[in-house]
């Protein structure tokens, strides 16, 4: 089994989940740094992998993994939810306005939750969401053609 191979069985494990076919396929259909996938392009590079999956088996496996901690899941407005494999640092987004490009954004100052509020209603704040919204450059780009 090749050394990536091997780091999903064991996260997978690690996170109490059963390694199955088709929850590997979802899982490193999420994979890649930057990548913000919707369940859609998910389910697509997963049959992809394994030749059938069905939209359901999808949903399933993003939901398990989600709830284990292995994905994270983000709904900017207006568009569809996003899972990455990029979890546990309290990272920010910026939305592209025109094309929905996602991109990360790394916490500009301290640690998490790096922004505080100003009234935490008696909550313990872990964590910080922000999407920061505009145009990408390729769209910027289109806008002046």
């Amino acid at each position: 089994m090749p050394p990536d191979e091997c780091q999903l069985h064991a996260a997978l494990r690690g996170a109490g989940l059963r390694v199955t076919a088709p929850r590997l396929a979802v899982l490193r259909s999420v994979q890649g740094r930057g990548q913000h996938r919707d369940a859609e392009a998910i389910a697509e590079a997963a049959r992809e992998r394994l030749g059938t999956l069905s939209t359901q088996a999808v949903y399933d496996n993003l939901h398990a993994l989600e709830k284990a901690g292995l994905v994270r899941r983000i709904q900017p407005s207006g568009h569809p939810a996003r899972y990455e494999a990029r979890v546990g640092d309290n990272h920010h987004h910026i939305v592209c306005r025109q094309c929905g490009l996602t991109a990360d954004v790394d916490c500009a100052v301290g640690a998490a939750p790096c922004l505080e509020p100003s009234a935490d209603q008696g909550f313990l704040v872990q964590e910080a969401e922000v999407i920061f919204w505009g145009l990408c450059p390729r769209c910027r780009q289109d806008a002046h053609s």
